[in-house]
């Protein structure tokens, strides 16, 4: 067994240990000893056997009476037990009847809501009055402050009704039949703030406190509104008026004002006054640029950071500009409104004299600003004002001929320069009214003055045809009745100086308005216009050369006569008159004067030189071969002396033409017959375009050569060479000799 096989593993360990104490023989001596010493262990370990034993049986003894009792207990819960659910099932009926109470319980709830407010509940009228007074004084805070206490009163009321029973839309309307006097404080409130808002850019300066109490009640109301909409999710319930959205009606009161403030600068129409247009948009800049600075320095700090309130309005004024342009812009605008309105739109608005102000800057980038018309809109205009400026132009260019005509026909000199040189205004009407059209077209941008110029001078093209056409008409009027108009020859003369000012005045206008690598395009048209304007001059100093000839007529009948043969002064008149004309003729402009004087000169050698063509006189002897010599010499010599003294400086011209008067003179003086050849074939070789016809006339007037002796003689010269001189303009071909010989008539 179990007991059995214990002692048997006792009995072995202590042989061994007895063993273990008794290895050597001295050993031996200390049996009694070691006896001793485990009579102690032993006695030791059954004494804490003992303890251990009894300390269990303890234990024991506890747990068997502590169980004793639980069950006790459990039979008393029991018992407990059955007598609850007997008494539960006897009162299930009572726990119904319990609803009365819960009921009661939410009217409680909503009377100790209604006594929290009673006292705004019964003094709501005086609430109402006393803030409606405080509203008059102008107190809107305190006014608000009372608002948001009755509004508070009644939507709790409201809330509690709600909560108990949400369906009796009977009770909820008498509330707000009683509170109905608030909702009208709470619009009257309203129309207050909003009339501040309206004024704000005015209130600011004035009183900026009242503008900052509207701002604090608005924020007031956009919390509670906050607050209502958060409820709303929670329990579906959300007062009457509720959300009111009172700062984005601000906003909305703000855009209106800037959109009246914009519409309502236009004091006048064009009807009462032609510069409308210039002042409607001046005073919106002014406007716009005081009403931005204010809400810059002033305003800002009313409001709170996220109210952004100086960009919102930024973009109110910019929208609202923006309309208004693009409404004056669909108006029948005149040309220089177009350009008022666009020099506006392009220009002024984003210079420093309104959003690139200084100032403004840096919350208004003016890069950032778009345009306040479509750049479609803008293209519209300028074709419009091309095409007004265009019939405009053409209107005032044929006014401004009209009224210089008007002048030709006066019995007054034409004015003169500070030099003396006669003109009319006409250049100056005209290229003042060039000047101010490109000045605005320089306005809005460089484009538009190049097409502007372009326009001008295509325009000023056209205007020199009808002019050159208008001289020539006067001169035809004139020969009619050369007694009218009386300063016909001056007004010619301005009419020349004109041309030359129209040049010198093209010439500026170009260098003023045209970038230099424009000038390619527009030099043929320039070329052109030159060549009319010298065209026109000319005509105007063969005009008045016509005049000088026309006078010199009776004179010149007179050379080559009996009587000048005798002592005729015809020259002398010729002479006088030709100086008198030139007088005038002083007056012009060069390089015309010089031409005139020119020209002049070589009229009266070639008239001369066709009096002698004439065949009046034919000489009969060598005296008087020698005496018309002579004087043909000593005439010509006058003639050079006077066109010396007209053109100082200009002298082998003046040589020239006299000098074809001396040496036809040489040929009639000759006395040889027989050298008659030699001075004759000198004469051609020397003026090659001289004719048969011319060298028959000259025989003639000598009168002493057979026909046999001029038909050799014109024979052999056709076989000579010539050595005409380098500058000889041919005179000859203009003049023609008659084939009739009538010289025994005029004799």
């Amino acid at each position: 067994s179990a007991m059995e096989e214990m002692d048997r593993e006792a009995v072995a360990t202590a042989v061994q240990r007895v063993a273990g104490m008794l290895q050597r023989p001295d050993q031996l001596d200390k049996v009694e000893q070691y006896r001793r010493r485990e009579a102690r262990k032993k006695a030791s370990v059954e004494a804490r056997l003992k303890a251990a034993i009894q300390s269990q049986l303890d234990g024991v003894r506890t747990g068997l009476s502590q169980l004793h009792n639980a069950l006790n207990d459990v039979k008393d819960i029991q018992q407990s037990l059955i007598d609850v659910n007997k008494d539960w099932r006897q009162s299930i009926n009572t726990i119904e009847n319990l609803k009365d109470v819960k009921d009661a319980v939410v009217q409680h709830s909503q009377l100790a809501a209604a006594v929290e407010n009673l006292k705004n509940i019964f003094s709501v009228p005086e609430i109402v009055r006393e803030a409606q007074d405080l509203i008059e004084q102008g107190e809107l805070l305190q006014a608000h402050r009372k608002l948001m206490d009755l509004e508070c009163s009644r939507d709790n009321l409201m809330y509690e009704q709600y909560r108990m029973d949400s369906k009796n839309t009977h009770d909820m309307n008498l509330i707000h039949t009683y509170f109905g006097d608030m909702q009208k404080l709470s619009e009257e409130l309203a129309k207050q703030l909003w009339m501040v808002v309206q004024r704000s850019l005015v209130t600011v300066r004035r009183d900026p406190t009242l503008l900052v109490s509207v701002v604090r009640i608005i924020e007031r109301e956009e919390k509670i509104d906050r607050r209502m909409l958060d409820r709303k999710k929670q329990t579906g319930f959300i007062p009457p008026g509720r959300p009111k959205n009172w700062k984005e009606k601000m906003f909305n009161i703000l855009e209106r004002t800037v959109s009246t403030r914009i519409e309502g600068t236009q004091a006048d129409t064009r009807e009462s006054d032609k510069m409308w247009l210039v002042r409607h948009l001046e005073i919106i800049r002014k406007y716009v640029l005081d009403d931005l600075l204010v809400a810059k320095t002033l305003l800002d700090q009313c409001f709170p950071p996220h109210y952004d309130i100086f960009k919102r309005l930024l973009s109110m004024y910019h929208q609202a500009l923006s309309i208004r342009m693009q409404e004056l812009a669909s108006e029948d605008l005149e040309a220089n409104e177009i350009v008022s309105l666009l020099t506006w739109v392009l220009n002024t608005y984003k210079s420093t004299e309104m959003m690139g102000n200084s100032e403004l800057s840096p919350e208004v980038d003016i890069n950032c600003l778009n345009l306040l018309i479509s750049q479609n809109v803008v293209d519209q205009l300028l074709s419009k004002y091309m095409s007004t400026l265009t019939s405009n132009i053409i209107g005032w260019l044929r006014k401004a001929l009209e009224t210089d005509k008007k002048d030709w026909v006066k019995e007054t000199e034409p004015e003169a320069d500070q030099d003396g040189y006669y003109q009319t205004t006409l250049p100056a009407i005209v290229f003042q009214m060039f000047e101010q059209n490109l000045q605005v077209a320089a306005q809005i941008n460089d484009d538009l003055k190049t097409k502007v110029l372009l326009l001008c001078l295509q325009q000023m093209n056209s205007f020199l045809t009808r002019y050159r056409d208008e001289a020539q008409l006067y001169k035809e009027e004139h020969l009619k009745n050369r007694q009218y108009p009386q300063c016909y020859v001056q007004y010619m003369i301005a009419v020349i100086n004109n041309c030359q000012t129209f040049k010198e005045s093209i010439i500026s206008l170009k260098r003023k308005y045209l970038k230099i690598e424009m000038e390619d395009t527009l030099s043929s048209s320039h070329t052109n216009m030159d060549a009319i304007l010298d065209t026109i001059a000319k005509e105007a100093c063969s005009s008045l050369l016509d005049e000088v000839f026309m006078d010199l007529e009776p004179h010149l009948n007179e050379l080559m006569t009996k009587k000048w043969l005798t002592g005729s002064n015809a020259v002398g008149t010729i002479c006088v008159t030709v100086e008198d004309y030139f007088n005038d003729f002083a007056k012009i402009k060069r390089p015309y004067k010089k031409t005139m004087t020119t020209e002049a000169h070589r009229r009266v050698v070639v008239e001369y030189i066709r009096a002698i063509m004439l065949k009046r006189i034919s000489f009969k002897n060598a005296e008087e071969r020698k005496e018309g010599a002579e004087r043909m010499i000593k005439e010509a010599e006058q003639f050079r002396f006077l066109f010396k003294k007209l053109a100082p400086g200009s002298g082998e011209d003046t040589e020239g033409l006299c000098g074809i008067i001396e040496a036809i003179a040489e040929v009639i003086k000759l006395t040889d017959p027989s050298l008659l050849y030699l001075e004759v074939s000198t004469l051609v070789s020397k003026y090659p375009d001289i004719r048969d016809d011319h060298i028959a006339a000259l025989l003639t007037v000598r009168g002493d050569a057979s026909r046999d002796m001029k038909q050799t003689i014109i024979e052999t010269l056709d076989q000579g060479p010539s050595q005409p001189n380098p500058n000889y303009v041919p005179i000859f071909k203009e003049i023609s000799v008659p084939t009739l010989t009538v010289p025994k008539l005029l004799k």
